[in-house]
């Protein structure tokens, strides 16, 4: 069951803007090469933008291997891949603005979006990297926009040891994960038994990368 969706007091704007990223965006760098960029509040709207998509992707459950059974994803999910046209218009302008700001960095444009639907403190994401790809093996960088109320997103260096840390994000919040990060840590979005709403993630990713 998706738990009751309650709107941030102070994003009460029904119409959909991007606020300007440049030096607003802060850099926080990480060891082995990585390093995250947070810019909160990005998009104002922002909780009409996820009741828009709660309300009009065509989400779906997956089940997956793991060990000796299928269990069901722990999420609802949909991925555009290249070509296919997004669910509304603010993600495709989000995606022209991540491009413009990250161009000379990255080198090449976000292609595809992964779109992640926790409705509740019992959906997650475990440790993972997104290294199905390139980033497995070369720098690269995923940016994920949260609408809906905060979750944590967790960090870790992959293999363990050093220190784990932990952003809460939702209404309109950004987080670029780049360098080496996809392969040199782990990020998950834990479970929690405290009460929340449901969160909305877009995953917007380079050519390559899953």
């Amino acid at each position: 069951m998706t738990s009751a969706f309650q709107a941030s007091l102070l994003d009460s704007d029904d119409e959909i803007e991007l606020r300007p990223l440049g030096p607003s965006v802060r850099r926080t760098p990480l060891d082995h090469g990585a390093w995250i960029d947070l810019r909160r509040g990005w998009v104002t709207g922002a909780d009409t933008l996820f009741e828009r998509l709660r309300d009009t992707v065509p989400w779906h459950a997956e089940r997956r291997h793991m060990y000796d059974r299928v269990v069901d994803v722990p999420r609802l999910l949909k991925f555009y891949d290249e070509g296919e046209t997004l669910p509304d218009p603010a993600l495709d302008t989000a995606r022209r603005v991540l491009d413009a700001h990250y161009a000379a960095e990255l080198g090449e444009p976000f292609r595809t979006a992964g779109l992640c639907f926790y409705r509740d403190g019992r959906d997650s994401v475990a440790w993972h990297g997104d290294t199905i790809g390139r980033g497995s093996t070369q720098d690269t960088m995923v940016a994920i926009v949260s609408v809906g109320a905060p979750r944590a997103l967790t960090l870790r260096p992959r293999g363990g040891g050093g220190r784990t840390l932990r952003f809460e994000l939702g209404h309109g919040d950004l987080i670029v994960m780049g360098g080496s990060c996809q392969r040199t840590w782990e990020h998950a979005v834990p479970k929690t038994a405290r009460p929340c709403g449901p969160r909305i993630s877009i995953q917007f990713r380079p050519r390559g990368v899953r």
